[in-house]
């Protein structure tokens, strides 16, 4: 029998040796995420193969799995741990080693295998370790596979099969990386900067880069656990500052900023000016439904609400449906409707046929870029950016609230905005047009101006963002409305940043 994982075990004692550490909070909507060590050991990590191995049988799906890791001082050994949990239900595992997440994603389809792990802390801070994990490719698990695995792992409820197998392949990167070079290269001579802060993109984005045709001026490209600039993290200011010199450095015609797994992708033109994901989504959607009459796009609810007011877009016919904001939760939503894109604000853009296979590749969604920027012509990519009606946006901000408390916090913030909407009293010295509650509240002004608040899917934090389509200071305006509530939580701590 598999002891019953703890949420008490303490390092450095006989216990912790050897019985399973799992913390309760680690598995969120769609992630499994923990800060290795003090939220979940090796037997830990071993209950969670276990359960997912199980998970796999009891949903009928053929006991197959792709695996793989990042690049962190841990994540292979915490692999290594995943897969016995795996092994011992019988599972055939097929380890690609050191990888990016879209290339275990690709590796599900060059395999013809069903469900992946990819072990990935993403852009995290070192000390936090995940797995995003999937059974029914291009999908990912959503709330309902993430509560089912909580209840096997913690109740060490699983099914034991001795015919489990092990099959390393070592090759798979070269043929992710192949397959993202099989197409014809790039006509418009494109110098671009790929920052990959360190982390597991720098193995890869450069080479896919050049081998489509691009001159590459690297950043941070050489691999280095310890993150020593800053967090590969593309919505960070610092990533994007840096990137940003590089680019006015170099004479570069568009920077690309690649996350620690590689699945996501930040933009900064040739004037050096940082384009926020929704912004840059909104481009492609332009450009894609230039070509295709009456396209069908996905945002998430922290995007621009420029993909419904754009007049572009609405000459082109498109439409788009704003949707939890979640990798996982684009992905499968635009998999429903068959949108040709969904567009998630941190970076994670989901091409579906022609372009891409329906899940979120970082280098996909560079290549998408620089092909819209070989249509334009002799534009540049600030060109592009300022063809786009203004708006003034705020990055997204994110004070600490306990993994424990954050979604009560956000009930009582719905319910705020909510009485407010009821009683007609204004915002930001406007009255509410609409509340958008599919994920938080998405607060919208008369004039177009929204807050949204919402809890972060996968860190102990809330997720705040501001646009405005009239003026800086209504947008300031409406996030300071939204501060002010907030101050009267205890349970709020400090922001990493603020407008």
């Amino acid at each position: 029998m598999f002891p019953k994982p703890r949420a008490d075990l303490v390092p450095n004692t006989a216990d912790y040796e050897r019985l399973p550490l799992v913390k309760p909070t680690g598995f969120r909507e769609y992630d499994a995420r923990w800060l290795f060590e003090s939220e979940i050991n090796l037997m830990g990590i071993r209950a969670l193969g276990l359960g997912l191995g199980t998970l796999l049988h009891r949903s009928g799906v053929e006991r197959k799995i792709v695996v793989g890791h990042d690049f962190r001082s841990y994540s292979c050994a915490i692999k290594n741990a995943l897969i016995t949990g795996l092994l011992a239900t019988g599972c055939t595992v097929y380890d690609i080693g050191l990888s990016l997440t879209p290339t275990a994603y690709f590796a599900q389809f060059e395999l013809d295998v069903k469900a992946v792990a990819m072990v990935t802390a993403s852009h995290n801070d070192n000390g936090w370790t995940g797995v995003k994990m999937g059974m029914d490719r291009p999908l990912t698990f959503g709330p309902d596979e993430m509560s089912t695995l909580k209840e096997l792992v913690l109740g060490a409820d699983f099914d034991f099969d001795n015919g489990g197998s092990l099959i390393t392949l070592d090759d798979m990167a070269e043929r992710y990386m192949a397959d993202l070079t099989d197409r014809p290269r790039l006509q418009r001579k494109l110098k671009v900067v790929a920052a990959c802060g360190n982390g597991t993109a720098g193995a890869f984005a450069p080479s896919v880069l050049e081998g489509n045709g691009c001159e590459v001026v690297p950043l941070n490209c050489d691999l280095d656990h310890t993150f020593p600039n800053h967090n590969p993290n593309p919505e960070d200011l610092k990533m994007l500052h840096a990137l940003r010199d590089k680019v006015l450095e170099s004479g570069a015609d568009i920077g690309f900023a690649f996350d620690g797994d590689g699945d996501r992708c930040g933009v900064v033109d040739n004037e050096g000016v940082e384009i926020f994901a929704d912004k840059v989504g909104v481009m492609l959607a332009r450009d894609i439904s230039s070509r295709t009459p009456n396209a069908r796009f996905v945002c998430d609810v922290k995007s621009t609400g420029l993909f419904l007011t754009d007049p572009v877009l609405k000459a082109n016919g498109a439409q788009t449906d704003y949707w939890k904001t979640g990798h996982s939760y684009i992905k499968r939503r635009s998999h429903e409707l068959g949108a040709l894109v969904g567009f998630e604000k941190s970076g994670h853009f989901f091409f579906n046929a022609p372009i891409g296979r329906g899940y979120d590749d970082g280098l996909v969604s560079a290549m998408a870029i620089c092909d819209m920027l070989e249509r334009a012509g002799d534009a540049s990519m600030a060109d592009l950016r300022r063809k786009l009606p203004q708006t003034w946006g705020s990055p997204t901000m994110s004070p600490h609230c306990a993994d424990e408390t954050k979604y009560g916090v956000v009930d009582k913030v719905v319910a705020h905005f909510q009485q407010l909407a009821a009683r007609s009293e204004t915002v930001a010295g406007q009255t509410i047009r609409e509340l958008i509650t599919v994920n938080g509240v998405r607060v919208v002004l008369q004039d177009g101006t929204w807050g949204l608040v919402r809890a972060s899917s996968n860190k102990p934090e809330l997720v705040i963002v501001c646009e405005s389509p009239t003026s800086e200071d209504n947008m300031k305006a409406m996030f300071k409305n939204i501060d002010m509530h907030l101050s009267d939580y205890p349970e709020i701590g400090e922001y990493n940043q603020k407008i």
